[in-house]
C-alpha cells in the first residue's frame, strides 16, 4: 500500500489528485502527516478529493488514527488518515513490509 505523505507545504490539489487516483485504482487510500499545518493540509486535500470522486459515482469516507513513524532514529507520531469507499469495510491492516512505497508532496 501507497501512504501518501503530506507536508505543510504540500500543494493541496496535488494531494486530491493523488488521493482520487489511488482511490479510484485501489478503492483505498492512506494520507499521512506529521504537525498541524501537513494535517490541515493533509484534510483539505481529502475534502477536494471527495468533490472529484463524488463526480464518478465514488463517496468516500476517512478514519484518522496516530502512529509512531522513525524518522532519522528517532520515533515521532503521525496523523494516517485512512481513506476508502463509502459503505466497504476495512479489511483487518496488513503487516508492513520492510520498505514502504510512499509519494511525498
Amino acid at each position: 500500500m501507497n501512504i501518501i505523505k503530506v507536508s505543510a507545504n504540500s500543494r493541496t490539489a496535488a494531494v486530491a489528485g493523488a488521493i482520487a487516483g489511488v482511490m479510484r485504482e485501489n478503492r483505498l487510500a492512506e494520507v499521512q502527516s506529521i504537525g498541524a499545518g501537513a494535517v490541515n493540509q493533509a484534510v483539505k486535500a481529502i475534502i477536494l478529493a471527495k468533490g472529484y470522486l463524488i463526480n464518478d459515482g465514488i463517496d468516500i469516507v476517512c478514519v484518522p488514527e496516530f502512529v509512531d513513524v522513525d524518522i532519522d532514529g528517532k520515533v515521532r507520531t503521525a496523523i494516517r488518515i485512512t481513506v476508502r469507499c463509502e459503505g466497504e469495510a476495512l479489511s483487518e491492516p496488513e503487516e508492513a513490509p520492510e520498505e514502504e512505497k510512499a509519494q511525498e508532496f
